[in-house]
């Protein structure tokens, strides 16, 4: 098997896509104490448990027995926050550079100096590229070069934003991925497989998203489980939304009742899957009422998690629903990574796999159900019925405003 080195591991989303590919893990470095347990539970991986910052690239060679430069790929995805779209929610802004966890930028760039794999490959938040906010990024490519010229290495990065649906995973989600060969071969990211069916006819060759049904189809409806239900104050009110909507269902341009503004609320307020489409972003700390949640007005299972990033089967998790959340909302779609190994092996390896069956890709699964019945809007909301302004727009909502006041004194 190829080798891989595998820093800010997490719950191995990554790791299980090369794993797929035919690549193993060498050494797995992890912070988390429940990501390194999972880690050491699921596959025989050698796992470092510690901050990146404080291991050294020597011991990280040892531990794989490995010499510099014979890792054939380097993968990792430093911890995002710094550049998230929810930094920017909260906000307006997020600190990008100057937040102290922007650190593990130049970590991942100190071991691939030090390391020299083959290959490399970097996954960050689609945040990490926004247009005017990009300094994470040009950090990346520049400390690229540098290694280039320090190491006499020819890393050449390619890099792109990738939706995990457009290549089978049943869930959008949009993220950067970087990928380079020290050998200075150009990376050309495959081209997407899956598209939206229902809104318009596919070329040739493309293939309909994947569905949460696909998915989930086979799972048990779990109606009763406790840890599922929801808690808080809008509880109650999920169940009057339908398949596939959120809370812009109740405002004026829903078709629900006026009980807020259009778009008052983030995206994720109130937000339920739908069987015939992809899922919304899994979430990795989302709070009581922020979805997606199931189509039956609950949380998902930790295995439904799974399913939706596309962890195997056989990986499992012995802790509890919220910590399963937080490690697979942070992962990498173990598919989309599967389908990137492959393209690492065959462009820069010169090793293409023989079959051409992805082992991660969900199967399709027919007759899916008829949508569930939303329920009438309880008594208990009623209250909330009236007019309500719509968002007055970009920079002019009551955070910008607060803000303003606050930088006038």
């Amino acid at each position: 098997m190829l080798k891989a080195i595998s820093l800010f591991t997490g719950a191995g989303g990554l790791d299980l896509g090369f794993e797929a590919a035919g690549f193993k893990t060498c050494v797995a470095v992890e912070i988390d104490p429940i990501c390194c347990e999972t880690l050491r539970s699921n596959r025989r991986w050698p796992v470092i448990e510690g901050d990146v910052a404080a291991i050294s690239s020597q011991r990280i060679l040892k531990t794989a027995a490995l010499k510099s430069g014979e890792a054939d790929v380097l993968i990792g995805g430093p911890p995002c926050q710094p550049f998230s779209k929810s930094g920017y929610w909260a906000n307006g802004d997020a600190p990008r550079l100057k937040d102290p966890n922007a650190g593990t930028l130049n970590e991942y760039l100190r071991v691939v100096r030090d390391t020299k794999p083959k290959a490399i490959l970097l996954e960050n938040v689609y945040g990490l590229a926004y247009d005017g906010k990009s300094e994470g990024l040009k950090r990346i490519l520049n400390g690229i070069k540098k290694i280039n010229r320090e190491a006499k290495t020819n890393y050449v990065p390619s890099w792109t934003v990738l939706d995990a649906a457009s290549f089978g995973v049943p869930q959008r989600r949009e993220r950067v991925f970087i990928i380079a060969s020290r050998d200075g071969r150009e990376f050309k990211f495959p081209e997407p497989t899956h598209a939206d069916g229902s809104l318009q006819e596919l070329p040739a060759g493309i293939k309909p998203f994947h569905t949460t049904w696909d998915a989930l189809g086979d799972l048990a409806a779990l109606p009763d489980n406790p840890d599922l239900q929801l808690t808080g104050k809008w509880a109650g009110l999920l169940p009057s939304i339908p398949e596939g909507q959120n809370y812009l269902w109740h405002t004026p341009r829903g078709g629900g009742m006026p009980l807020f503004g259009w778009r008052t609320r983030y995206w994720s307020f109130l937000l339920k899957l739908a069987k015939d489409k992809p899922s919304w972003t899994i979430q990795a700390q989302p709070g009581p009422a922020t979805g997606p949640f199931h189509w039956s007005s609950r949380k998902l299972s930790a295995r439904e998690l799974a399913r939706l990033q596309t962890f195997p089967d056989d990986f499992k998790f012995d802790c509890d629903r919220a910590q399963v959340q937080r490690m697979v909302g942070n992962a990498v779609p173990s598919l989309l990574a599967e389908v990137l190994a492959r393209e690492i092996r065959r462009q820069l390896l010169d090793s293409p796999m023989r079959s051409k069956k992805l082992k991660l890709l969900p199967p399709r699964r027919r007759g899916i159900p008829p949508q569930h019945a939303a329920e009438p809007v309880r008594a208990s909301y009623m209250s909330l019925k009236g007019a309500h302004a719509d968002h007055p727009g970009p920079s002019l909502g009551p955070r910008a405003k607060l803000r303003t006041l606050e930088l006038a004194d």
